[in-house]
């Protein structure tokens, strides 16, 4: 009996032993930026980023796990070289470093320096180290993770001077009683997002109104106007709506906050950005991509993401312009409702 109790005993310990190293090996460096995208996306909803916030902060993130993925390729050439305010890195510093492991490294270290739920990070950081750290020997293991830091401290020193903490204090949008402009919305009348992020410091435009679009149709509520066509065309399509059409608007639908009210109860539905919707469809598209193209698509994307929204969002506060729901609701039916709630900005040009 004593005899089976050990013969048990171990093989419950081998077992054991087993199973944990089996988790160590489970560490996959050829799939894993699809995951940090997923993990920043969760944080990033969690937090509930603004959508030009956000863009910022997948910028950042995309471009440090792209400057040491591309180090695998010598096709691929740094991206920070060719945008505005970042310093170079010298990788040659590092000759064992791992530089799948290095990109998670830079991709996690710059996130927690970005989101507010920074223990949520800084955990899928520490299981990433533990499990690369027992399947690595530890010259490769101390080099990776010295040069995603490397990378990391660059990232952030041009995040640091992009003037996002000067917009933090900046005075609140304010909203005036002429009502051919943009208004405070229905159902929660929310302050308008991020009036000043046209001080942002752009990664390849030369300043925000460098593509400056053309002017919004002008304000007009007689019959044979423009305005008033085009309003009437969205009251109408309102009531015209298909079962396929709202599927195809819900999702589309990246508005990251929206108020449910209930009698006399309210909740909020948190959902992701457009951008994130955009880094879950690159996560389709790469599927089939080596590290560095992958890395490549997540990191140009969002560069150009991030230097839209800056230019969009001049446009925004530059024309003012007002939403249907505003409109309609003045000229036409106090009582009409949009199908999706109306994010706090003004309508032109569409984020």
């Amino acid at each position: 009996m004593k005899k089976k109790i050990v013969l048990i005993s171990c093989y419950l310990l081998v077992a054991f032993l087993g199973c944990r190293q089996s988790n160590h090996s489970k560490i996959d460096l050829q799939n894993i930026q699809n995951e940090c995208e997923r993990n920043l996306t969760e944080v990033i909803v969690h937090d509930i980023f603004s959508p030009p916030v956000s863009s910022r902060i997948y910028a950042y993130c995309n471009l440090a796990f792209y400057e040491a993925a591309r180090l695998n390729e010598p096709t691929f050439h740094s991206l920070i070289n060719q945008l505005k305010g970042f310093d170079s890195v010298n990788t040659n510093k590092y000759p064992k470093a791992n530089f799948d492991a290095a990109a998670v490294i830079a991709f996690y270290t710059t996130a927690k320096a970005l989101v507010f739920s920074k223990e949520t990070i800084n955990t899928k950081l520490e299981v990433f180290l533990n499990n690369f750290k027992a399947v690595t020997e530890e010259n490769v293991f101390e080099e990776s993770v010295l040069l995603g830091k490397e990378i990391s401290s660059i990232i952030l020193k041009r995040a640091a001077t992009d003037n996002y903490k000067l917009t933090r204090g900046m005075p609140k949008y304010s909203v005036f009683t002429d009502n051919t402009n943009w208004q405070q919305t229905p159902p929660d009348y929310f302050d308008a997002i991020e009036p000043n992020w046209k001080l942002i410091k752009p990664l390849l435009l030369d300043s925000a109104s460098q593509f400056k679009p053309i002017s919004p149709i002008k304000y007009q509520l007689e019959k044979n106007s423009l305005f008033f066509k085009e309003m009437m065309d969205v009251y109408n399509k309102s009531k015209t709506i298909t079962a396929l059409e709202d599927t195809i608007a819900h999702f589309w639908d990246d508005n990251p906050f929206v108020t449910n009210h209930k009698g006399h109860f309210t909740f909020a539905t948190k959902k992701t950005t457009p951008v994130g919707h955009w880094m879950g469809i690159i996560s389709i598209l790469s599927k089939n991509k080596s590290n560095a193209e992958r890395a490549y698509m997540f990191a140009s994307a969002s560069v150009v993401v991030f230097d839209a929204f800056i230019a969009c969002w001049e446009e925004k506060y530059r024309s003012q312009k007002i939403r249907p729901v505003t409109a309609i609701r003045t000229a036409i039916d106090e009582n009409w409702e949009p199908l999706l709630q109306t994010p706090p900005f003004p309508e032109y040009p569409s984020g």
